[in-house]
């Protein structure tokens, strides 16, 4: 099915469910903590609601991948969309610490699920000259959602004392996405018999693209989880100590201007060469990530204030971290549809788009599990700036290598030329 066939509310109906997908996602990372202590969970059992996400996540990606390309993709997502509404639903009268790891554990399989799916959709609806904008138009519905539940799960929960009301709102997005793509997304015709992980897994341009997301990983992990940390951790221990919500700002920054540029980032990559993108976006990643640390010193030179409007005493460092989160978000604004297209076009020729992204899916993980541990053994050995000089050159080391395996085995033209 091409673009000119496919009615723009399929691709919207494909959007909302990024959007929803997004929604769910930030609530939990917001108010969990509150969950836990409400109901006194705390310690080991604490970090087990972690686990048992990412674990969740992890083990769902090859079944979930496999069956939305040997079945319909669409009837794969409505299942992980009524999974989804009992889950929010579930969460709304949990009362203990079986029960909320549990429905954390589901949380993760149908955010996985939502998001195999709805790339592998809109992969397969697109043509190959505009797959990259339609999945940066799909990112960036993503990344309002973060925003947008960012900035309100939390005033949610104060205003309705508890979170019971913020997951029956969650659960009703979810029934209205259930209703939107059940009544306005096409069956997916397309079948892919046998195991495609297996033959994608050998897909030379594949191997090509792991060798750069693989350390990228590690860096996006590092940088992105540890910019709020480093805005808001005791000054003590290497933090700024600026207030919860100048963090907010701060983090928000970043995803900000991701949604605002995928969209047009994507168009680009389209025109001019995906590979140049991926290249170019985790390079400049990784050259701003380097300098997150020296942003005290920047505002203390440039004079900046330590004090604003409705944000109170956020150091002189607030503005260039601010600005410095916010070209992260522009840097892999470029990378992110860039690689994105790159793994649908492998799937789309009938080997298996939802197994091409899971096994982007999987690529990521090994970085994404390891890139905590060390941000916390580099903030506690030798002092947190090195989690983003470490961060950092993981991001340029990963675009060298990616760049000098195009070369190798591709050809000196591959990088404009993919």
């Amino acid at each position: 099915m091409t673009d000119s066939s496919a009615s723009r509310l399929q691709f919207w109906t494909l959007y909302l469910s990024r959007f929803a997908g997004g929604f769910g996602s930030i609530a939990l990372i917001i108010v969990l903590p509150k969950i836990a202590t409400d109901l006194g969970i705390d310690g080991v059992a604490f970090g087990l609601l972690y686990t048992a996400y990412t674990l969740a996540q992890t083990v769902a990606v090859v079944p979930l991948a496999w069956a939305g390309d040997r079945y319909d993709k669409r009837i794969v997502l409505l299942g992980t969309l009524a999974v989804g509404i009992a889950t929010y639903g579930a969460f709304s009268v949990v009362t203990d610490n079986a029960g909320l790891l549990a429905v954390r554990g589901l949380q993760g399989v149908v955010f996985t699920g939502m998001g195999l799916m709805t790339l592998g959709l809109v992969g397969q609806l697109a043509t190959k000259g505009t797959r990259a904008s339609r999945i940066g138009r799909a990112n960036a519905a993503s990344f309002a959602a973060s925003i947008v539940g960012g900035l309100s799960a939390g005033g949610l929960y104060d205003y309705f004392g508890g979170s019971r009301e913020l997951f029956l709102i969650i659960t009703g997005l979810y029934v209205i996405t259930f209703l939107a793509t059940a009544l306005l997304l096409s069956a997916d015709e397309t079948r892919v018999e046998g195991f495609p992980f297996a033959d994608l897994a050998l897909n030379r341009r594949i191997l090509t693209l792991t060798s750069f997301r693989a350390q990228y990983s590690v860096a996006v992990t590092l940088v992105r989880n540890w910019i709020p940390v480093f805005a808001g951790y005791a000054a003590a221990s290497g933090g700024l100590a600026m207030p919860a919500f100048a963090v907010s700002v701060i983090t928000v920054s970043e995803k900000f201007t991701n949604m605002l540029l995928q969209p047009y980032t994507g168009r680009l990559s389209d025109a001019s060469g995906r590979a140049l993108f991926v290249f170019a976006g985790g390079g400049a990643y990784g050259l701003v990530a380097v300098v997150v640390p020296f942003t005290p010193a920047l505002g203390e030179a440039l004079g900046l204030p330590s004090t604003l409007p409705y944000l109170g005493a956020v150091s002189a460092a607030f503005l260039p971290l601010l600005l410095l989160n916010a070209g992260l978000g522009i840097a892999d604004s470029f990378r992110e549809p860039a690689s994105m297209a790159l793994f649908a076009d492998e799937g789309s020729d009938g080997d298996g788009v939802a197994s091409s992204f899971g096994i982007r899916e999987l690529v990521w993980r090994p970085g994404s599990v390891i890139g905590p541990v060390a941000a916390g053994w580099l903030m506690g050995t030798v002092g947190m700036e090195w989690v983003f000089f470490v961060g950092g050159g993981f991001a340029v080391l990963g675009a060298l290598t990616f760049l000098a395996v195009l070369w190798r085995y591709h050809g000196v033209n591959a990088l404009a030329e993919w």
